[in-house]
């Protein structure tokens, strides 16, 4: 069985991990996948967001080290990147689908060069780009179903339109996916509504709107049957 660690930054990331990746990918062959809080991110600010790459890092080469087989993977918002990220402050200034990217490979080149003999599939980074939010817009009737809110579903309807794909929603204080929502549902809960939503929009419709968000889970199916291989 591949075991899959996504480190992930809050309580919203970790239940979607548990209670929607995870499952998803047991469908697909062997896998355990747990969502592992960065650092001491149950006693950050909600506004807080991740302050450091090094605690992240640590994190990531920790686990690598004590389980040569485990595949370590990551799912943070770019939004709320500190500049100490790698790749962070180079990527202002680059068209939407390279920001991220930067900042994956920039990550990548982190970890593995500081592992001796280290098989760089086993560490598969992802920047969300730009909230986890902005993927909730691959389906506004369903975003709107799932938060019980489906009067909803015109205006976010509206939002979504506006974008080539629901993963260009930018990232400014006032316009991130996340504020939009909140100007629309004040009382929005993020852990728990934007999970609720992403079961009824289903990881097949994100999938097929969002092609960074796809490409991550295309890594991740490889590598559940690559290591699952190699462990058999």
């Amino acid at each position: 069985m591949t075991r899959i660690f996504v480190h992930v930054e809050g309580e919203t990331e970790e239940n979607f991990v548990n209670d929607v990746l995870a499952p998803y990918l047991n469908a697909v062959g062997r896998a355990d996948v747990r969502a592992r809080l960065i650092g001491n991110a149950r006693q950050r600010s909600k506004r807080g967001g991740i302050r450091s790459w090094e605690a992240v890092r640590k994190d990531i080469v920790n686990g690598l080290i004590k389980d040569q087989s485990l595949v370590a993977t990551t799912m943070v918002d770019y939004y709320g990147l500190h500049e100490s990220w790698p790749g962070r402050a180079e990527s202002r200034g680059k068209v939407f689908d390279e920001r991220a990217f930067t900042v994956e490979d920039r990550m990548r080149t982190a970890i593995s060069s500081g592992l001796c003999g280290f098989d760089p599939r086993r560490f598969i980074p992802y920047v969300v780009t730009h909230e986890f939010e902005g993927l909730l817009f691959s389906d506004p009737e369903g975003f709107a179903l799932g938060i019980a809110r489906p009067d909803l579903s015109p205006q976010l309807q509206t939002i979504r339109n506006d974008f080539t794909s629901p993963e260009e929603i930018n990232d400014s204080e006032t316009t991130a996916p996340s504020k939009r929502v909140l100007k629309l549902i004040p009382g929005y809960q993020k852990p728990f509504n934007g999970v609720q939503a992403a079961r009824e929009i289903g990881l097949d419709t994100i999938r097929k709107e969002c092609p960074l968000f796809d490409k991550w889970i295309e890594k991740l199916e490889q590598a559940v049957h690559l290591f699952d291989s190699h462990q058999s």
